[in-house]
């Protein structure tokens, strides 16, 4: 088990979380191997074979700590939360702002804004840190997709300025979506020259989600699923209603403004760390599965040191760039929500999305 900020995480297979008094305690084999007061907790995980008695459940829906339950490739199964609080002014504020497609443009932009400005920002750290090492093909192909997604910022920036159909009736969001999908195609087609390892199994060719078909994709959809969880969790304590997005349509099952806010952080985030564990060489291709159907999974040993590197990179202390405040990256989504929240109110006039500087 790991706790970090208000968040336990539960990784120990076969492990049982019980309630003893005021306290969570987890235990394997009838040992306490972890307690923790529940006061000190808004939400707990448990990834993989952990269970739940009733008695914990109810008690943590009573306290408002949500319990969620990922599978062992850190995908989501199950959430249990008590009655859901929050501002129904406020949620009726995002239902008419998703509802009509140019407000909504202008908080997708913002997202997207901040998506590629953080892979413009992975792509520039590794030409500056590492461009001399690199082959000429590499280095080339990393400029170029620099460029086009700085392109792709000055297309976004002009839609939230006029976000109205274009001359032949497409809608903003719309634009919008095809920017972001032309913008991953160009980052991910060149992410495999950010891997600076020579483990012919580390190696990538495409993003794969379902199931993932290398390593380095599962290990990036795992710490997808952490960060997706982080953003529902701080839109949930925001008073706002993670389902319904504003770049993300509306799916059944689908938190789309969890993966809206969660776009804001993907490449600083989870890819910067995805990045860093392989290239530093603590994670590799021996720490992977390959089941029957081709897909990778972290082994569990493995699983755990990356939650080990998750917690630790949320611990590191940013000045946030709007509120010019320190706080643990872990925090920034939990700001963020708060901003979104206050915009919706109409207590700020734009949403500043997250644009570290």
């Amino acid at each position: 088990m790991k706790r970090y900020l208000n968040t336990l995480y539960v990784t120990t297979q076969d492990a049982w979380v019980v309630k003893d008094g005021a306290n969570l305690v987890v235990r394997l084999d009838q040992s306490e191997i972890g307690r923790v007061p529940m006061h000190l907790l808004g939400a707990v995980v448990g990834i993989g074979l952990v269970g739940f008695t009733a008695p914990v459940l109810a008690a943590c829906a009573e306290a408002g700590i949500t319990v969620s339950m990922l599978d062992r490739n850190g995908r989501f199964q199950a959430r249990v939360e008590g009655p859901v609080s929050g501002n129904v002014l406020l949620r009726r504020a995002q239902y008419r702002v998703a509802d009509q497609p140019a407000q909504a443009a202008i908080y997708a932009g913002g997202a997207l804004l901040a998506k590629l400005d953080g892979q413009r920002a992975v792509l520039r750290r590794a030409l500056r840190d590492h461009g001399a090492a690199m082959t000429a093909d590499a280095g080339a192909a990393l400029a170029g997709a620099e460029t086009l997604i700085g392109a792709a910022l000055g297309r976004v920036q002009r839609i939230m300025a006029a976000p109205e159909a274009d001359a032949q009736g497409v809608g903003a969001l719309d634009r919008l979506r095809g920017i972001e999908g032309e913008a991953a195609a160009q980052y991910f087609a060149v992410f495999g020259h950010l891997l600076r390892v020579d483990d012919p199994g580390m190696r990538f060719e495409g993003r794969s989600r379902r199931p993932p078909r290398d390593p380095v994709n599962a290990l990036l959809s795992f710490l997808y699923v952490l960060l997706t969880h982080d953003c529902r969790s701080a839109l949930e304590t925001a008073g706002l209603d993670p389902a319904v997005g504003f770049l993300h349509r509306d799916r059944p099952g689908r938190p789309g403004l969890a993966l809206d806010l969660m776009e804001e952080f993907r490449p600083g985030l989870a890819d910067r760390l995805a990045l860093t564990l392989i290239n530093r060489r603590e994670i590799g291709a021996r720490d992977f599965t390959r089941d029957a159907a081709g897909g990778f999974t972290l082994k569990d040993d493995a699983r755990k040191r990356v939650l080990v590197a998750w917690t630790e990179r949320k611990r590191e202390t940013l000045t946030h760039p709007f509120l010019n405040e320190p706080a643990a990256f872990g925090l920034m989504p939990h700001l963020q929500a708060l901003l979104l929240a206050r915009t919706l109110r109409g207590d700020l006039d734009a949403y500043p999305p997250w644009l570290p500087k």
